[in-house]
């Protein structure tokens, strides 16, 4: 659980407490690789007291969240979730402090369809013939933002998944995420980022 001290700017306020819930290690893997970019001087700490929910499990965060203590314990949180397939309601903010954040796109891996960012990991010029044969069979065409909220990036990214195979060996989720530049990430990210700011009061972190 890491620690923020907005009493530097509000000296009335106690230090507070934030906890960063994701669905599983591989949520964790991604963001902290986006960390590096977006927020380099906390990423180690923050992802290092994250805890991870074992799924799609909003419930478990509200749990967890109120056995911290919750707001009244100067507890901050903030929650990650897939939509899935958009089957269950997004969760909203609670009165306990825990807000949600649910990505727009089907999963986190979705904000991986990056051509570049998968050229840079697998170190292929821009002109392979492979790589362009393979985006092209499996990814949704770049303007259509629709069908990219509703590919299974999960399935489509994963070991046996249809970009592996036409590539012939599996990529590196992690890898790629870490080779995408700040300027190739979707606006989804940047917002998520952003909450996190707001949340932790970066500039009042204590170390």
């Amino acid at each position: 659980m890491l620690r923020i001290d907005p009493a530097r700017e509000s000296p009335q306020d106690r230090p507070q407490r934030f906890i960063l819930y994701v669905e599983g290690p591989a949520d964790r893997a991604i963001l902290r690789a986006w960390a590096y970019r977006l927020l380099p001087s906390v990423s180690r700490r923050l992802f290092g007291a994250s805890v991870i929910l074992g799924g799609r499990r909003p419930a478990r965060a509200l749990e967890h969240f109120s056995d911290a203590g919750g707001a009244e314990a100067g507890v901050l949180g903030l929650c990650v979730l897939d939509r899935d397939d958009g089957a269950q309601p997004a969760p909203v903010a609670s009165d306990s402090g825990l807000e949600f954040f649910t990505w727009g796109r089907r999963h986190i891996e979705s904000y991986l369809l990056i051509p570049a960012a998968i050229r840079r990991t697998l170190r292929l010029a821009d002109d392979d013939s492979r790589i362009h044969r393979a985006l092209d069979e499996v990814f949704p065409h770049p303007a259509d933002e629709s069908a990219y909220r509703q590919v299974d990036a999960k399935r489509l990214l994963g070991p046996n998944g249809a970009l592996s195979r036409a590539l012939g060996h599996p990529i590196s989720l992690p890898r790629v995420a870490r080779a995408t530049r700040s300027e190739e990430l979707h606006p989804d990210v940047h917002r998520l980022f952003d909450q996190l700011r707001d949340r932790l009061g970066i500039r009042n972190f204590l170390c």
